[in-house]
């Protein structure tokens, strides 16, 4: 994967706008569950190709460091030459100095060499650390996203459920008359007086007829008075 494709890939996720995708979606928490897996794998991608990234980085800064290392060794290796050199050309040893000015002289284009690979490489390593720093903002920045997108699909969740809830109650306050909730009570008190004024209607009938019956035996007691009476008389005279 090619720098260009890396930071292009982050910087998309990165400036997702997930609220717009929430706006236009018709089951939230199926959208927002699809949603959550797609970002995760493209962290995962993306994590895997900063890691490589990284790990180029690495072995670059290997590489430069061995040559820095070796350019010193190679600089330390024609200065010991180049003073036994001296020594023996002192000592009239011209064939022997020789020799080692010799060594000194390749062990200074070897330093050269290592000099100039690592001078080389600076740019690129400097290049690639920049891309790596970004890379690693791009992953901050892509899960911070990833958890405002998991906060996100709970609330819309909490919502919906909350939304449905709502609307089995209105679809089953439409089975109810709530214009007026009180007239099948009216009705029923109504039967209810009815059925209360029927049991007082007996019941003066019936204490009208108990009272007739009373009134019936006090004539009757009247008339045996009498009958006694008159028996009275009858006896007294005889």
């Amino acid at each position: 994967m090619t720098k260009q494709t890396v930071l292009g890939r982050v910087t998309q996720l990165a400036k997702a706008n997930i609220n717009a995708l929430l706006d236009q979606a018709e089951d939230p928490q199926k959208m927002l569950d699809q949603l959550i897996r797609d970002y995760t794998n493209n962290i995962a991608e993306a994590e895997q190709a900063v890691a490589a990234t990284i790990g180029n980085l690495r072995l670059m800064e290997q590489d430069h460091q061995e040559d820095v290392e070796a350019a010193a060794e190679w600089g330390g290796k024609a200065l010991a030459a180049s003073r036994k050199a001296d020594e023996l050309r002192g000592a009239g040893s011209v064939a022997e100095a020789d020799t080692f000015d010799n060594l000194a002289k390749v062990a200074l284009g070897r330093q050269l060499q290592s000099e100039q690979e690592a001078k080389t490489a600076e740019p690129t390593i400097a290049s690639q650390t920049e891309v790596v720093d970004k890379l690693k903002t791009g992953l901050d920045r892509m899960k911070a996203k990833l958890s405002e997108l998991r906060a996100k699909r709970d609330e819309l969740v909490a919502r919906a459920k909350s939304a449905q809830a709502q609307n089995t109650m209105m679809d089953a306050v439409k089975n109810v008359d709530v214009l007026d909730p009180t007239s099948e009570l009216s009705r029923f008190e109504e039967k209810v007086r009815r059925e209360e004024a029927k049991a007082l209607g007996k019941q003066e009938l019936a204490a009208s007829s108990l009272d007739a019956q009373f009134e019936r035996l006090d004539s009757l007691g009247d008339s045996a008075e009498v009958e006694a009476r008159l028996a009275a008389l009858k006896a007294g005279s005889a």
